[in-house]
C-alpha cells in the first residue's frame, strides 16, 4: 500500500525558509519518481518540482533558484527546501507519486507578514 505523509509546513515571514517533508510508506520508493505540487483555494494542484528515482530534478519557473527538491532513498522520504519565500508561495503543498496517482494529505505553508 501507498501512503505519503506530508510534515513541515507552517507560518513564516517573507524572505524566509522552510523545508517539507514527505514519508513514502515501503521499499518501492527508491524506483519511482517523486514530485511535490501545490494549491490555493478554488485552483487546481500545480507542478512545482520533480525528482526522477536518479535524482535528476525539474523545477517550476517561479521556484528555479529558490527551491530545491531532493530525496532520501534509504529513509524513504521526499524533502522540498523552500528558501526566499514569497506571499505567492503560500498554499497547501502535495508530495505525490506520478505512477499510480498517489497523493498525500498536504501541508499548508503560509507565508505572511
Amino acid at each position: 500500500q501507498v501512503q505519503l505523509v506530508e510534515s513541515g509546513g507552517g507560518l513564516v515571514q517573507p524572505g524566509g525558509s522552510l523545508t517539507l517533508s514527505c514519508a513514502a510508506s515501503g521499499t518501492w520508493f527508491r524506483d519511482y519518481a517523486m514530485a511535490w505540487f501545490r494549491q490555493t483555494p478554488g485552483q487546481r494542484r500545480k507542478f512545482v518540482a520533480h525528482i526522477t528515482s536518479g535524482g535528476i530534478t525539474e523545477y517550476v519557473d517561479s521556484v528555479k533558484g529558490r527551491f530545491i527538491i531532493s530525496r532520501d532513498n534509504a529513509q524513504n522520504m521526499l524533502f522540498l527546501q523552500m528558501n526566499s519565500l514569497k506571499s505567492d508561495d503560500t498554499a497547501v503543498y502535495y508530495c505525490h507519486r506520478v505512477i499510480g496517482d498517489y497523493w498525500g494529505q498536504g501541508t499548508q505553508v503560509t507565508v505572511s507578514s
